[in-house]
C-alpha cells in the first residue's frame, strides 16, 4: 500500500476541531483519505462534569470501533481532553490509535524546561499538565508548567465570535512568553489564533500539524512490517 492509499479515521468531540485538522492534512498529507466520526455531546458533557466518565469512554470506544470497521489504517482522536483514554483502548485494535497532542507534548518537553499551557476547555488544562508531567518523567527531565484555562474563549468560539476567541488566546500567549521557553495550545480549535498573531517571542506549539505527521508516520511503519 502506498502512502496515497492510506485511510485515517478522525474522532471528534467538537465541531471546532474539525477544520484545523482537515486544513493540516490538506497541507501536510493531501493524499490521505479522511473518514470523520463525531459525538459533540461529549464535549458539552465534559464541560459540565469536569471529568471523563466511564460512559464517555464507552462512547469514544464505539466511535473508534466504527472507524476501524470502516477499514481505516489508523485513528486520530482530535480532542486533547480525551487523550488519556487512548492508552486504555489502543491495545484493543490492530491499527495505530493516536491522541491529538502526545507528539506535541513530547516536542515541548524536548524544547524547554519552562512550559506554558493554554486551554479553553476546563478539563483540557489539567489533563495536558498531567500528560506533560508524565512525558517529562519518562525523559528524566524536570519541568515547570504554568497552565491557564480561558473558558470564555471556548464559549466565544461556540457563539461564533472568532475574533474574541483569538484575541483572548493571543493575550495569554504574550503574558506567558515572559517566563516560558515554549507555549502549548492544548486543543486543535485554538490553532486558528496563531493565524493573526503578529508577534511571539517564544515558540508556540499546536497539535494539528504535529499530529498529522505522527499518525502518517505510525501508519507507514505498520505497513512496512506487513
Amino acid at each position: 500500500m502506498s502512502r496515497k492509499d492510506y485511510r485515517i479515521g478522525l474522532i471528534h468531540a467538537t465541531m471546532n476541531s474539525v477544520q484545523p485538522i482537515l486544513n493540516a492534512f490538506q497541507v501536510h498529507a493531501p493524499e490521505v483519505t479522511l473518514v470523520n466520526f463525531m459525538d459533540e455531546s461529549l464535549i458539552f458533557e465534559l464541560n459540565e462534569t469536569g471529568i471523563v466518565t466511564k460512559d464517555m469512554k464507552r462512547r469514544l470506544l464505539t466511535l473508534v470501533e466504527k472507524a476501524v470497521k470502516s477499514e481505516v489504517d489508523g485513528v486520530l482522536l482530535t480532542c486533547s481532553s480525551f487523550t488519556p483514554v487512548v492508552a486504555e483502548i489502543s491495545h484493543l485494535f490492530d491499527v495505530p490509535i493516536l491522541s491529538a497532542d502526545l507528539s506535541m507534548l513530547e516536542k515541548a518537553v524536548d524544547m524547554g524546561s519552562q512550559i506554558g499551557v493554554i486551554a479553553t476547555v476546563e478539563a483540557a488544562g489539567p489533563t495536558t499538565t498531567r500528560l506533560l508531567e508524565g512525558v517529562a518523567k519518562e525523559r528524566g527531565k524536570n519541568v515547570r508548567i504554568k497552565t491557564k484555562v480561558i473558558a470564555e474563549a471556548f464559549q466565544a468560539l461556540q457563539n461564533g465570535d472568532r475574533h474574541n476567541h483569538d484575541e483572548l488566546i493571543q493575550k495569554e500567549i504574550l503574558m506567558l512568553s515572559d517566563d516560558c521557553d515554549v507555549i502549548i495550545l492544548a486543543q486543535f480549535s485554538m490553532a486558528r489564533a496563531l493565524e493573526t498573531l503578529k508577534t511571539a517571542s517564544k515558540p508556540v506549539l499546536t497539535s494539528p500539524e504535529i499530529s498529522v505527521k505522527a499518525i502518517v508516520d505510525r501508519v507507514s511503519k505498520v505497513e512496512l512490517t506487513k
